[in-house]
């Protein structure tokens, strides 16, 4: 159920209020909006308003499933049951705690820049910061094996783009040895905090910034390691072009993520496509168009894994 706006705290007004103008702006004027899934109706009515405020001069109206009439279709996930799938939604939207909304997808269409992604990434990880270790924590073999295979050099610099609650710090300071530089960086703060036990255990820096805008020099780093980092960007080829503008030549990259594709996309409720970018297809196309050689693909259930040279 979605509390009534009376209800929530200020913080979660707050949070609510930055999704709705965000739709908001992303709605072109004139257009029709359909609201599906989660408490449709309710949330039909906030996006009303916050159009109006906009001065889109758009319309908006809950519907059972997306349908043919709409412009622009917003697709709430959350509550139980299977997650409906994603694939004819413009925007979606995890209401899985209705009081703390956070836009998932906006279609590139709709997108006039990548601000939307910044404070929804932080949104949706500084939630789930304080217990992700608990959901997640038995991946640190599956860390430890990719780093393993990713041919990073000992006594380099090292940089985990994404690092989370720093679940690699620990194999990544192995492949570096005593002599190398281990960093990690997030874009949440509240990821970093967690991660500053393993940080300190493992003689790792820690830096809050934007894997599109990373804070390095041109080919500093002697390996990157990415884990669940493509699937959040607004643009793949950019956050690949920006790895690879923080590499030197020959230095290595890891993509990764400790559950295949497939059993992802089933999690989500959504179907795999062969144009996503991270399935083989378009992820050698967009490599080497961003200044990598793709040498290596695993995608099975249990890991996602691809490894590339800088040339």
């Amino acid at each position: 159920m979605i509390a009534e706006w009376s209800s929530l705290t200020e913080t979660q007004q707050h949070r609510w209020s930055a999704v709705l103008r965000t739709i908001a702006d992303a709605v072109p004027g004139g257009a029709t909006v359909v609201v599906t899934g989660t408490a449709a109706d309710v949330v039909a009515e906030r996006i009303t308003a916050a159009l109006a405020e906009a001065g889109r001069g758009a319309t908006c109206y809950a519907a059972p499933t997306p349908g043919d009439g709409g412009d622009v279709v917003v697709l709430l996930r959350g509550g139980g049951g299977p997650p409906p799938p994603t694939e004819r939604a413009d925007v979606v939207v995890d209401l899985r705690d209705p009081a703390w909304p956070v836009i998932r997808r906006v279609a590139d269409r709709l997108a006039g820049s990548d601000h939307w992604y910044l404070t929804e990434s932080r949104a949706f990880f500084a939630a789930k910061a304080a217990n992700w270790d608990t959901k997640f924590g038995d991946d640190g073999p599956a860390y430890a094996g990719a780093v393993a295979q990713a041919g990073f050099r000992d006594g380099g610099v090292l940089v985990d783009v994404g690092c989370g609650t720093g679940r690699a710090l620990p194999a990544l300071r192995s492949a570096a040895g005593p002599t190398g530089v281990v960093v990690g960086l997030d874009l949440t703060p509240e990821m970093l905090a967690e991660a500053r036990g393993r940080s300190a255990s493992e003689h790792a820096a820690l830096v809050l910034g934007d894997a599109c805008r990373l804070p390095f020099g041109h080919a500093s780093a002697d390996g990157v390691f990415a884990a669940g980092l493509l699937m959040h960007l607004p643009d793949a080829d950019a956050g690949l072009r920006e790895l690879a503008r923080i590499t030197r030549p020959g230095g290595r990259l890891a993509l990764f993520h400790p559950t295949g594709r497939a059993a992802l996309a089933a999690r989500h409720g959504r179907s795999l496509r062969p144009d996503e970018p991270l399935a083989e297809g378009p992820l050698r196309a967009a490599t080497t168009r961003t200044g990598w050689r793709l040498d290596r693909y695993d995608d099975v259930d249990e890991r996602f894994l691809a490894l590339a040279t800088r040339v």
